[in-house]
């Protein structure tokens, strides 16, 4: 058990670092696209860029028009951030000195939901306001596979929480 108190804290820091990147990349860009700052446009205002702040070099390219930066810059950025944020909770459980708690159950629940309904939710926005994406049906298919692991996972918590309570009502 101690390998994986390893490798779950290990990825607990890296799903962090990758939360903290993705949320300031959206903020970063969110930022830059309403007030101009370290924005360049391209093709006459067909497309933008973000830049490296307070440099010239692009950072993130995209097209200038509303749902598109809505729905396929701003919120892929922002929700991966969310994802990994999540999932690194889930990696925390793993190496708390009780697994079975309600807290982790509910941390996993957390994950498992956010990976169905999230993922769903953004595509059918983006074929309903924008165009269809035949891409978001695999993204809806992975994000979704990774939510039934992380539902089992969950059951199984759910189980030895209540084996753990029954235990402790016995002593």
């Amino acid at each position: 058990m101690q390998h994986v108190k390893i490798i779950s804290r290990i990825l607990f820091y890296i799903t962090r670092f990758l939360a903290a990147f993705y949320l300031l990349m959206a903020l970063h860009s969110g930022i830059a696209l309403l007030t101009g700052w370290s924005l360049n446009f391209k093709e006459n205002g067909k497309y933008f860029q973000v830049t490296i702040p307070f440099t010239e070099t692009p950072l993130l390219n995209g097209d200038y028009n509303l749902p598109y930066i809505l729905l396929e810059f701003l919120s892929p950025l922002a929700l991966y951030g969310l994802f990994f944020l999540l999932l690194g909770n889930v990696f925390k459980v793993f190496f708390q000195p009780k697994l079975f708690t309600a807290n982790s159950i509910k941390h996993l629940k957390r994950f498992y939901l956010a990976n169905f309904l999230i993922p769903t939710i953004m595509v059918l926005l983006v074929c309903f306001i924008d165009k269809p994406d035949t891409d978001g049906i695999a993204v809806i298919v992975l994000h979704a596979i990774i939510g039934v692991f992380a539902f089992f996972i969950a059951a199984i918590f759910k189980q030895g929480l209540e084996i753990q309570n029954e235990k402790d009502l016995f002593i």
